[in-house]
């Protein structure tokens, strides 16, 4: 994507940036999220939704991927379908997505050495293509706080072997931070600023706060509440 204010390409050595990887979100379903218990749950998707964001704001380009929906998971959840609603996850019966020649396909379609990876659940969704895709000669960045797991030691023992194999562990918030690395990037900063005070927390108020606060900014102006139709409900 275009670079404004004459700062030119973001260096890598080493860093991600927008045009050096490819986020992988797999199996962001209900009934995965139903049995992850080592984060908070609404936790998980407001990173995942933030980092789904971001992926876009950066022209990142994204592969989604989703296990037995119509037999066990449920869909893709619908607030991360929202953000690429032109897009239809790759739909597979492994467990691991390495298995999965339509997934391997679409992540060598971008060119990109670096994946960007998150899903659930962290010791078999996350862990098993992580490994391999490693061994394969890819570089993998775990997006820990979009990961979930049955229990703590399950996602702790997954991690422990993901960085074991190889992997960087990122969050949704440094993965995001990184990609814009310099505020004088114009051209996405607005859109940054966004995500930051729809999705975290102490930071995003904190943003707000200085800038209608400190340099007199008007407030923030959300999109207006409107309450879905009761059309149709049930007595």
């Amino acid at each position: 994507m275009s670079q404004n204010n004459g700062s030119g390409k973001r260096s890598e050595k080493g860093l991600l940036t927008p045009d050096n990887c490819v986020v992988a979100l797999i199996d962001h379903q209900p009934q995965m999220l139903f049995g992850a218990s080592n984060f908070d749950r609404q936790g998980i998707i407001n990173n995942t939704v933030a980092l789904s964001k971001a992926a876009r704001v950066f022209d990142v380009p994204v592969v989604l991927t989703t296990v037995e929906t119509k037999t066990f998971s449920g869909n893709l959840w619908p607030q991360v379908r929202a953000i690429f609603l032109d897009q239809e996850p790759i739909e597979r019966s492994t467990m691991n997505s390495w298995d999965d020649r339509n997934f391997v396909a679409a992540i060598e379609r971008t060119g990109r050495k670096k994946i960007v990876l998150a899903g659930l659940w962290t010791e078999t969704c996350v862990a098993l293509p992580t490994v391999q895709a490693i061994h394969d000669g890819y570089e993998v960045y775990v997006v820990e706080d979009c990961c979930g797991d049955v229990s703590q030691l399950s996602h702790d023992n997954a991690m422990k072997r993901v960085i074991q194999a190889g992997a960087k562990p990122v969050t949704a918030l440094s993965t995001l931070l990184e990609w814009q690395r310099d505020w004088a990037q114009r051209d996405t900063y607005d859109a940054v600023m966004d995500i930051v005070k729809t999705h975290f927390g102490a930071y995003g108020i904190g943003v707000e706060y200085a800038y209608t606060m400190v340099h007199g900014a008007p407030a923030t102006k959300f999109p207006e509440y409107v309450i879905p139709s009761l059309a149709g409900a049930h007595n």
